[in-house]
């Protein structure tokens, strides 16, 4: 461990550690990765991460949202399509810093761990997924694009869940996977509920 004097603080160490889960994510996986694993990579304490985050699932998702907001405002380009495309593509770069295996094995890993999963859905999920569809919905409502019906939030889901099932599948989704579920799905989809 670094000496009182060169102990690094804040941004520096955070980096380091954030750096650190990732590595360990990339080799071990989530299920193997520990506090203690992570501590001895980023050359800190245990005690240092469980100050700053109580469990694994935190510091996980802690160092995959670093520095992967969703930027900006919700898209507002005049059209649903290029709307739609627009957050799709924002959600997908939203982790062009994490290794595509690594999103892979945790998403995989939802499955077998509810803390992961609920931490997970509550990190990126600060706005629902469907509430920012059904929001482009209404908009596009409000243009005359769709009919006056609002979707049901299940139809809303799943722009998202079409890229996660890519993510699992392929890896990180291209502009191309983009356009396409937003062509041939979700626009297909929203149109024929926002009649009935």
């Amino acid at each position: 461990m670094p000496s009182a004097t060169s102990r690094r603080r804040g941004e520096t160490l955070e980096r380091a550690i954030f750096r650190a889960v990732l590595d360990e994510l990339a080799e071990v996986g989530y299920q193997k990765l520990t506090m203690e694993g992570v501590a001895v990579r980023a050359n800190t304490s245990k005690p240092v991460l469980y100050r700053r985050w109580p469990s694994r699932p935190a510091l996980v998702l802690a160092a995959l949202g670093h520095d992967a907001p969703i930027a900006g405002e919700l898209p507002d380009t005049g059209a649903l399509r290029s709307d739609l495309i627009a957050l799709l593509q924002r959600l997908v770069h939203r982790f062009d810093h994490v290794p595509g295996t690594v999103l892979v094995g945790l998403i995989t890993e939802t499955a077998r761990d509810p803390e992961l999963s609920a931490a997970l859905r509550a990190k990126f999920a600060d706005t629902p997924v469907e509430t920012l569809v059904l929001e482009l919905a209404r908009r596009a409502t409000d243009r005359g694009e769709l009919g006056p019906r609002r979707p049901p939030d299940r139809v809303a889901r799943v722009p998202f869940d079409l890229l996660r099932n890519e993510y699992l599948r392929q890896g990180v989704p291209d502009d191309d996977i983009v356009i396409e579920i937003v062509d041939d799905i979700v626009l297909p989809l929203l149109r024929e509920h926002s009649r009935r």
